[in-house]
């Protein structure tokens, strides 16, 4: 308990020898500023005023002080007792045994402040003495001198703090130590909670994670069959699939220190800080073995080298990198330091960083699948308050394609969408209004659109309905609606089936869906509009992949012109002649025209559905695959496919 209590108690300041600086630079410009006021009871006055005094025979001496233009005025004994000068009389605040004038004044022009005395005098018959005198103020001509440069220091001296990492102290904080690492020591007791159950799906990266955790809390049970230490593991997938969460999980669950970073810590403007920080930073984890270091997006200096440097120099990011290679797996090799990294780019890695004996695995965190998703849910629905059991099947069925933070999203934005409504709780429709408003957008009811205009979108979008469920491989649909949601105009949902593969039938089948809406317009107005620019980006896209990504044209053959390694960006030439390149062209532009003239003949055959739809979807405005099916009937492939599952079910069964 009593360290509980300790632990409460504020912190008291840190000393720092900056505050004594502080406190005699300030006395000594408090001392100049103020002068001799603090040490004695001198008064200013005035010429008036001094006049009237030398008449009176109060004064005994002036002193004029002639670089200054002041004077210094002396009274007499027997003035001293006068009332009128009882304040120049006081004790001064601090004692001072130097011999000080009770009066002081600033004149204007010496020659005529000298005559006015010397006629006083000559009137009175005083013997007032009067002498010429120059002082020099040392302190005050030395601190103009210094100060200047005094603040110019002190200013360049911030500046360069906040450049080098923060004006605290710890590595990166003074200027001498910009080259120190700028990774964060964590400590799985306080700086972060993120364990293995917080990741859900992911089973096959976890298992390569949670090995590499094991061999660094049991090393003896690996050694002990001669296997080594692997030197690296690099996480890569697309963004937002958990290759950071599962770093966290690590930091959380390895009982060892665990360094974090981001590739782009090491790079800053000074030359040679890259390379400096890479080498402090492995020294640190090696005063710590065995410990585990995680760069986050480590392409930032991990790009293949003499790619963009066209100018012949020196390049700061290439001596960054060959100090990390040289530190992963050098002459001098280090033990018991394991490096984690992750990229959503691997294929701009330099090639020795990739090889075994550096980075020995590469962990793929892909996109979850349905299951995967269900247990996603699970972990971000925690602390939702939902007001109602959810169906978690459902839910994943709606997001195909989504990554973890995607799902993350969604649960969080259900939340707000139900908060915005006052409700007390979030419940089903508010998770699918979240995935529609991230999907396709914010809703823009009060978007002025003319009736033709609307009447366009309503044929478009029934267009696409009706082709989809006239193909047998086109996706099913969910709903269609003509409300502005983002920058669409209306909307069709649709939920893919999730393949492995994709023959060329489903690719044409989605191409012709996706060219339903064109096609419709075609149909019904005999015109077209520029509202399917999206739909024709999509599958021009397609048509190129089928083309020359995947071997899937029997004019060209067999034959690809996809570079998995990413060489290809860095080239000036195409990796195929002008004749290949007119010819894919011909080809891509013959696949569209076929599947949108297959589009049009389906839309013609189905006129009058297709009007019944659009008619409804008018009225509307919204309409889900139930209304679909009242019009065109059960899909005849959707019965297959049941009648297929039933059979399959069924000889299960009997085997068992």
């Amino acid at each position: 308990m009593a360290k509980d209590n300790n632990s409460n108690t504020p912190k008291k300041p840190r000393f720092s020898s900056w505050w004594i600086y502080g406190v005699v630079l300030a006395l000594i410009i408090g001392f100049q500023l103020i002068g001799n006021s603090a040490f004695s009871s001198t008064e200013k006055t005035t010429t008036s005023e001094l006049q009237e005094y030398l008449r009176n025979g109060d004064i005994a001496k002036i002193i004029v002080i002639k670089n200054m233009g002041q004077a210094k005025v002396f009274l007499t004994e027997a003035a001293l007792q006068k009332k009128v000068h009882a304040k120049v009389n006081e004790k001064p605040l601090i004692p001072y045994t130097g011999i000080v004038p009770q009066y002081i004044l600033e004149y204007g022009d010496l020659q005529i402040f000298q005559n006015e005395i010397d006629e006083i005098k000559a009137e009175n018959s005083l013997e007032t003495i009067v002498e010429f005198d120059t002082e020099q103020n040392y302190l005050g001509d030395v601190l103009s001198f210094i100060l200047p440069f005094i603040l110019i220091i002190g200013i360049w001296i911030y500046l360069m703090r906040r450049m080098s990492g923060g004006a605290g102290g710890g590595a990166g904080g003074q200027i001498f130590n910009i080259g120190k690492s700028k990774a964060k020591l964590f400590d799985e007791k306080t700086d972060t909670r993120t364990s293995f159950k917080d990741v859900a799906g992911l089973e096959g990266a976890k298992e390569e994670i949670e090995e590499i955790v094991e061999f660094l809390k049991n090393p003896d049970k690996y050694t002990s069959l001669g296997g080594k230490i692997p030197k690296g593991a690099l996480l890569v997938g697309p963004p937002g699939t958990g290759k950071t969460l599962l770093a966290k999980a690590v930091a959380g669950e390895a009982k060892v220190p665990f360094f974090s970073l981001s590739g782009s810590d090491f790079v800053e403007m000074f030359v040679g800080v890259g390379a400096s920080r890479v080498r402090d930073l492995f020294k640190q984890a090696k005063d710590k073995s065995p410990a585990i270091i995680f760069i986050d997006e480590i392409d930032a200096i991990g790009r293949a080298r003499g790619k963009s440097n066209f100018t012949g120099s020196n390049d700061e990011r290439e001596n960054t990198l060959n100090q990390l290679l040289t530190e992963m797996d050098g002459f001098g090799t280090n033990t018991n330091v394991i490096v984690l990294a992750a990229t959503n780019r691997a294929d701009v890695l330099d090639k020795a960083l990739m090889r075994a004996g550096r980075f020995d695995r590469q962990i793929y965190v892909d996109l979850p699948d349905i299951r995967e998703r269900k247990e996603i849910f699970e972990v971000h629905l925690r602390p939702i308050k939902t007001a109602e059991t959810l169906d978690l099947d459902f839910l994943a069925k709606q997001t195909p394609g989504f990554s973890g933070a995607d799902i993350a999203n969604v649960c969080n934005e259900a939340a707000l969408i139900a908060a915005r409504k006052e409700k007390k709780a979030v419940n089903k429709q508010d998770f699918l209004d979240a995935v529609d408003r991230i999907v396709g957008g914010l809703e823009k009811k009060n978007k002025i659109i003319t009736q033709e205009e609307k009447k366009t979108i309503a044929f478009h979008e029934a267009g696409h309905a009706t082709v989809s469920w006239m193909l047998e491989h086109a996706a099913p649909l969910v709903k269609v609606t003509i409300v502005p949601r983002g920058q669409s105009l209306g909307a069709a949902w649709y939920l893919p089936e999730e393949r492995l593969i994709v023959r060329p039938d489903q690719m044409l089948d989605e191409m012709c869906a996706t060219m339903g809406g064109r096609a419709a317009e075609k149909v019904m107005f005999n015109k077209i509009s520029t509202g399917a620019l999206s739909d024709l980006e999509k599958v021009t896209k397609q048509a190129r992949a089928m083309v020359t990504i995947y071997g899937l044209n029997e004019e060209l053959g067999n034959i690809t012109y996809y570079d998995s390694s990413g060489q290809n960006e860095y080239g000036f030439t195409k990796p195929y002649s002008e004749e290949t390149a007119q010819k894919i062209d011909e080809e891509i532009s013959k696949i569209i025209e076929e599947q949108y003239a297959r589009a049009i003949d389906l839309l013609d055959k189905n006129k009058d559905k297709l009007t019944t739809l659009a008619e409804r979807l008018l009225e509307k405005e919204v309409i889900f695959k139930d209304d679909l099916e009242k019009i065109f009937g059960k899909r005849p492939f959707e019965k297959q496919a049941l009648a297929e599952e039933k059979v399959k079910a069924t000889t299960d069964e009997e085997s068992e």
